[in-house]
């Protein structure tokens, strides 16, 4: 949620991975780590764009309370760190065809207004956006691991309007019903390392 103007839908990151994901980036993007708590973007950055920032907060939440009510908590891996193609953006890409795809498209599907995409839907967490990487820099960052699982429990709608912070507009729940016999919070995951 970098750098951007409109209505965006995240999945902050609790526990032991947004913990690390924190660590990460405080080392290696300070301002993103200001800027943002660790997030996965549903809405606004791949996919679809941003809402326009007209939009009703009411319509938005009459929306995604449904969708929160049906669609269950997710425990996700996170998978080895990339750079972005011709960018110093370098993140942790997570399933692009398990279950945050069906809730981004169930998202995307909703009947809210959404901006245009430049790319598709690329579900990642950014672990660093501003900085400049050197050869060194890069490679120190690109064996950076996460191994403690993504836990996916609530969607946070912020507004954003840079240079001005973003604004929590209002979070939900996933409440839906699990159907698998693993729920979040049972895996364990193992500290930052390096490769």
């Amino acid at each position: 949620m970098a750098a951007s103007f409109g209505i965006f839908v995240l999945a902050e990151l609790p526990g032991e991975a947004g913990a690390m994901v924190r660590e990460i980036q405080q080392r290696f993007d300070p301002k993103l780590a200001r800027l943002t708590p660790p997030h996965v973007t549903l809405v606004g950055s791949s996919g679809v764009g941003a809402m326009p920032t007209d939009t009703p907060v009411a319509r938005i939440r009459e929306a995604l309370e449904p969708i929160a009510a049906s669609t269950a908590p997710m425990e996700l891996a996170l998978g080895l760190p990339h750079r972005f193609m011709q960018t110093d953006i370098v993140s942790l890409p997570l399933d692009h065809n398990g279950p945050l795809r069906a809730l981004h498209e169930r998202i995307a599907r909703s009947g809210l207004p959404f901006k245009q995409a430049r790319f598709r839907f690329t579900p990642h967490c950014t672990l660093s956006f501003y900085p400049m990487l050197t050869p060194a820099r890069e490679r120190e960052l690109l064996a950076m691991r996460v191994n403690a699982p993504a836990i996916i429990e609530r969607l946070q709608v912020y507004l954003t309007r840079d240079p001005q912070p973003s604004k929590l507009l209002f979070e939900v729940a996933l409440t839906g019903e699990l159907t698998g016999s693993a729920s979040p919070g049972a895996a364990s995951g193992t500290s930052t390392s390096r490769a």
